[in-house]
């Protein structure tokens, strides 16, 4: 690990990429895939800046996946800004957890609660996590010819899911994914980009993205669950009847 490379990989719509480095205090090695109007690249320092007229996040990290390359990537968005020690912070887990291939960290965000120790991820644990905490081996990804399934996250997508699918693909494939207790940056608030609320649609999408990960039967008991636990959440912009009802149409509609 002494000579490894820590990479961060960025997506973004319609960004002035010096601003955005500055922003999220990215430092070192870094690509930015910003979806524009436009198809060019160019080098902005350590980070290298695609500008390109795709659309969707699961193609965007596909696309950051593809030109990475560290040994170490830790996926980022727009509205985050990191620790000015993330570097290390994420270089020491792995060196202290030599077997990990994919390690989430924390980072904090007004509505997110974590562990209070290192845990293993299973298939439960992935469905907690998001994409802002996820960082892995590239040489692992690209050895398992792992992928975000380009069917799922914004853009395609209203209930994302591409970040617990790219972990479940990671646990079928037999990688160690884990949770450490370190926080390496914060949420910035605000309307995100790839979440627009909760919408019907949103709750339709979520019924097809589940019984994508899990099967209609395991689905179905998640929906029970997703929809009480989150009903705080979505009550004030969609009824629970209509909810549940999006949602188990997604889930069974083929």
């Amino acid at each position: 690990m002494e000579n490894s490379i820590l990479q961060v990989l960025i997506s973004c719509m319609h960004q002035d990429a010096g601003e955005l480095l500055s922003r999220t205090r990215v430092s070192g090695s870094g690509i930015v895939i910003n979806q524009c109007d436009d198809n060019n690249n160019y080098n902005l320092g350590n980070t290298l800046i695609i500008n390109t007229t795709e659309r969707g996040l699961s193609k965007s990290r596909n696309m950051a996946l593809r030109n990475a390359t560290g040994d170490i990537c830790l996926i980022c968005d727009d509205d985050e800004i990191l620790d000015n020690d993330y570097s290390e912070k994420i270089e020491q887990a792995y060196k202290e957890n030599p077997s990990a291939d994919v390690i989430a960290f924390q980072i904090q965000d007004a509505g997110k609660k974590y562990p209070n120790k290192k845990k293993r991820i299973r298939y439960i644990g992935a469905l907690k996590l998001a994409s802002w905490q996820l960082t892995f081996r590239r040489k692992s990804i690209i050895d398992n010819n792992i992928r975000f399934d380009e069917t799922l996250g914004s853009g395609v997508s209203k209930a994302g899911g591409e970040e617990n699918m790219f972990v479940y693909d990671c646990l079928k494939k037999g990688l160690k994914v884990i949770f450490v207790p370190v926080t390496i940056g914060r949420m910035i608030e605000g309307d995100s980009q790839w979440f627009h609320g909760y919408t019907p649609e949103y709750f339709y999408d979520r019924g097809i993205m589940t019984r994508k990960l899990m099967g209609s039967f395991w689905a179905s008991l998640y929906a029970i669950y997703f929809l009480s636990f989150k009903y705080k959440s979505y009550h004030n912009d969609v009824g629970l009847m209509s909810a549940t009802n999006r949602i188990f149409y997604g889930i069974f509609k083929n």
